[in-house]
């Protein structure tokens, strides 16, 4: 009888343990459908077709450490919006190092008037 008694507490500890452990481990694991450090909401063109907007949404649905950079606010009023990201990289320094040079490289492609700047808008 003794040995039961030790069984059912085991078990009872054990299934604390789980309780307990199960909700950290699962946020640990994916970081999809996050939006992640929002640094600003960025301004995405009205197409859903356009590549920022299929970017910003790469972005969110990533599982792991990503970057969203965009150029600012007043360039919309401009008729552009460039940008650039990163997903799943090795760390969020890295995702956010990645993203700023694929958003500048566009401005140095399309050869943006003064004034563009690439900041990132979102990583995680």
């Amino acid at each position: 009888m003794n040995f039961r008694f030790f069984d059912q507490t085991a078990a009872s500890l054990l299934a604390a343990l789980l309780l307990i452990a199960a909700p950290g481990a699962g946020m640990a694991g994916s970081l999809a459908g996050s939006v992640g450090d929002k640094r600003f909401s960025p301004v995405l063109p009205s197409s859903l077709k356009d590549p920022c907007n299929k970017a910003y949404k790469a972005y969110v649905a990533a599982s792991g450490h990503s970057a969203y950079a965009t150029t600012g606010f007043i360039r919309v009023m401009d008729g552009y919006v460039l940008c650039g990201a990163k997903y799943n990289a090795p760390s969020q320094q890295a995702a956010e190092d990645l993203a700023m040079k694929s958003c500048q490289s566009g401005l140095a492609h399309y050869k943006v008037a003064a004034g563009s700047q690439c900041q990132i808008a979102a990583s995680k």
